[in-house]
């Protein structure tokens, strides 16, 4: 089984972004584009939360990477 990612760092994570994104919004001019900015700006840190929790399991999950080349190559080892 592959070693999970540790919950505290997950947490952490969060929490400063969390704190970096109210920041941001505190101190910024009321207007659609700074809006704007801040909605994309957090969907493209909540990706790169995702992309780390799915390749912390590769072999499972919503993306899912094969099994086949590791085993053949030590099918080809074992020989």
């Amino acid at each position: 089984m592959f070693p999970t990612l540790p919950p505290i760092l997950l947490g952490v994570m969060v929490f400063w972004l969390t704190l970096l994104f109210l920041s941001f919004g505190l101190f910024a001019p009321r207007n659609w584009m700074v809006f704007l900015t801040l909605i994309v700006s957090a969907c493209s840190m909540a990706a790169a939360i995702f992309l780390v929790l799915e390749m912390n399991s590769p072999l499972d999950g919503l993306m899912k990477i094969s099994s086949a080349p590791l085993r053949k190559a030590l099918e080809f080892m074992g020989q």
